[in-house]
């Protein structure tokens, strides 16, 4: 399955994912039946921004709601707004994230269920807790060219050289399952918001890379270099 209009490098320097669709591309038996695509939209930040000034003072109001329903302290009026506008980019922003976690972790999900901005808050508002707070998880996504980048510039710091094509697939896997296991809480009461982070992909990179005997070897081997230039020791 692949996501149509999906940039991955894009999304993250110019904008948001604002929804997936899913559309059928055709049957093939040997491939287990019906298959499937996920249509993507985007916009950057200036671009959502625009659509809430343009947004007339009714959809403001229920666009308000919505946020407000799904955690958000904002208030409910059809005036343009600026803790509403602000509130409006953050979901954004974690429909974004969502629909990016699922492409790379569960792309089953975005096949069968259609995502955007008003079925992701009334998602949010089932999930708040009975004091009114609610917990949003959102796992570190990293593809592998991201890994791959991530690892080879450690790993050339700490050792000298870049890393292998089974070296990367390791720490891909690795940090794949880790990013599950330990995402990035964000909790939002009415008093506020509060982070716990989660996994933190490169500094995992740099203490298993660093404690590996090619790094020591290398710390070694720097630090005689270090030595025989103070003393004027050609090597």
């Amino acid at each position: 399955m692949e996501l149509e209009g999906y940039d991955p490098n894009a999304v993250r320097t110019s904008g948001y994912i604002t929804s997936s669709t899913p559309i059928t591309t055709g049957y093939d038996a040997a491939a287990g039946g019906v298959q499937y695509s996920v249509r993507t939209s985007g916009a950057t930040p200036a671009q959502l921004i625009q659509q809430y000034r343009k947004m007339t003072p009714a959809l403001r109001k229920a666009l308000a709601q919505q946020l407000k329903d799904a955690g958000f302290k904002v208030p409910v009026t059809g005036r343009y707004d600026t803790t509403v506008r602000s509130a409006f980019l953050s979901a954004s922003e974690d429909l974004s994230t969502e629909i990016t976690n699922l492409s790379q972790n569960d792309p089953q999900r975005l096949a069968e269920v259609g995502y955007d901005l008003t079925t992701f808050l009334k998602d949010q508002a089932q999930s708040l807790g009975g004091d009114g707070s609610k917990r949003a998880e959102y796992p570190t996504v990293l593809s592998r060219g991201d890994v791959a980048e991530l690892v080879n510039s450690i790993k050339q710091n700490e050792t000298g050289y870049g890393a292998t094509e089974d070296e990367i697939d390791f720490y891909y896997e690795k940090i794949r399952k880790k990013s599950l296991k330990q995402p990035t809480v964000v909790t939002r009461t009415e008093g506020g918001q509060t982070t716990e982070r989660g996994f933190n992909p490169q500094q995992f990179l740099v203490e298993k890379i660093s404690g590996t005997d090619a790094a020591k070897e290398r710390k070694v081997l720097d630090a005689y270099d270090a030595f025989a230039q103070v003393m004027g020791i050609n090597i």
